[in-house]
């Protein structure tokens, strides 16, 4: 399958006959479909290509995984790229977290935006941050107030990731 990179978007257009894009929205859950297009981001398609699944071009050349990865930290996204790559292959499906103030919604593999609500919302913090207590109580705050879980994953200097399951409790 082919998409064509511009401006961080990914676009894959959906041909008569092709089902494969459209699968990958409805069963898999990446991206959105916009008239013809799935629209994929930038951190959605590099995992896509990474996993053989998905061929990305830029003005018609081919991007190697290394130019993706290579634009991922120019872009300041890499860190965040390795938390859903993991997270993607621990079985979750992910969708943006932006309108709680998070980076990620997980939902468990059967689930998904429309078929249930997610369980999590994860915000990525790099190990190297100094978190501020009133945003941290803000994110706990948040995650409570829509009934979800707060996951926070701590990025190393190495890209490692350390995963603490936050949960609110009444004295």
């Amino acid at each position: 399958m082919r998409g064509n990179l511009s401006n961080g978007i990914v676009s894959i257009k959906i041909e008569e006959g092709s089902k494969k894009p459209i699968a990958l929205h409805e069963k898999s859950k990446f991206g959105k479909i916009e008239a013809d297009f799935l629209m994929l981001s930038l951190i959605e398609a590099s995992y896509l290509q990474e996993n053989g699944r998905l061929n990305i071009y830029e003005d018609g050349t081919e991007c190697t995984t290394g130019y993706l990865i290579d634009l991922l930290k120019q872009e300041e996204l890499y860190g965040k790229y390795v938390v859903y790559r993991d997270l993607k292959n621990r079985g979750f499906v992910i969708k943006t977290g932006f309108k709680y103030g998070s980076d990620f919604r997980l939902y468990d593999r059967r689930g998904g935006p429309g078929m249930g609500h997610s369980e999590y919302l994860v915000k990525i913090i790099f190990e190297n941050y100094d978190i501020n207590a009133l945003d941290f109580a803000s994110y706990m705050r948040v995650s409570h107030g829509v009934n979800k879980k707060l996951l926070l994953a701590i990025v190393d200097e190495d890209f490692d990731i350390t995963y603490y399951n936050v949960e609110w409790t009444r004295p």
